[in-house]
């Protein structure tokens, strides 16, 4: 673009410097004052003309040289632009992979019994979403079904329910299908845990079988009682509401569960642990 303007602006101070020589020529021919006068009259609008139109074109030269000179400017604003969120990006990368190795540590360190094995949640079941996650690694990492999978903070995921040689799925604890012996840590009350109970339309897990004597309070924390698929003291949820069952000879809880299946992205499946008790899962 600045190679066109820049051309025609050329042409044209040649043409106009051409006219103004030749005016001059034809008015040196001419010896008479007539003549003379004649030919002043018409070279001065005509140089009056071509000194606009030169200013003009060194101004339009001026504004092509600035605008080519912006446009380059903002170019390499954008390149570097780029360059720093691709860092950013990178940097976010080791961020939250130095996270994952710190919160397998600690995971680790807190549970010497536990062997753990990180995963990432790579999909999600377009009918049951809350139900059912798919991770990133399978048999060739050691993971079986039924082995049970958790958060870094120890907190209940599910169950592996299918398993393939990159993938397996998890059953959540919300999957009404799942359910697990429990107990309040307060009190020591015990009760089975199973998901898919509805409050306003958000999925909650409901704790029954409690002793007609338990008294459960809000925000009471339950966790997993130790069975053959669970070990014990895995994070289920806490207390949000409680009541007496129909048949009045027991209680139930409803719990806010512990993790929130919707944005889960790492959980740690627990390839083998230590069975200190022995229950019905």
């Amino acid at each position: 673009m600045k190679h066109y303007f820049s051309t025609r602006v050329r042409a044209v101070l040649i043409a106009s410097v051409l006219l103004v020589v030749v005016m001059a020529i034809l008015g040196s021919m001419i010896k008479t004052d007539v003549g003379s006068n004649v030919v002043q009259g018409i070279l001065s609008p005509l140089r009056a003309g071509v000194s606009k139109l030169t200013d003009g074109a060194e101004q339009l030269y001026s504004y092509m040289f600035r605008y080519e000179a912006v446009a380059a400017e903002n170019e390499a604003l954008k390149q570097q632009i780029a360059k720093m969120e691709n860092d950013a990006r990178r940097a976010d990368s080791v961020t939250r992979e130095n996270e994952r190795l710190r919160a397998l540590l600690q995971l680790k360190e807190a549970n010497e019994d536990y062997v753990l094995l990180d995963a990432y949640v790579i999909g999600r079941s377009s009918v049951d979403w809350k139900n059912n996650i798919t991770i990133n690694k399978g048999t060739n990492a050691g993971i079986e079904k039924d082995m049970c999978a958790i958060t870094a903070n120890g907190e209940l995921v599910g169950l592996v329910s299918e398993v393939g040689t990159n993938y397996a799925v998890i059953k959540t604890v919300l999957d009404p299908s799942l359910e697990i012996r429990a107990t309040i840590s307060s009190s020591g009350d015990s009760g089975m845990v199973k998901g898919g109970y509805s409050v306003n339309a958000a999925t909650k897990l409901r704790m029954s079988h409690l002793a007609v004597s338990a008294f459960p309070h809000n925000y009471d924390q339950v966790v997993s009682t130790g069975s053959t698929y669970y070990p014990r003291n895995l994070i289920l949820g806490y207390v949000i509401d409680a009541g007496h069952e129909e048949t009045g000879v027991a209680k139930y809880a409803i719990l806010e569960p512990a993790v929130n299946i919707g944005v889960l992205e790492q959980v740690f499946v627990i390839l083998d642990y230590e069975l200190f008790f022995s229950f019905s899962a």
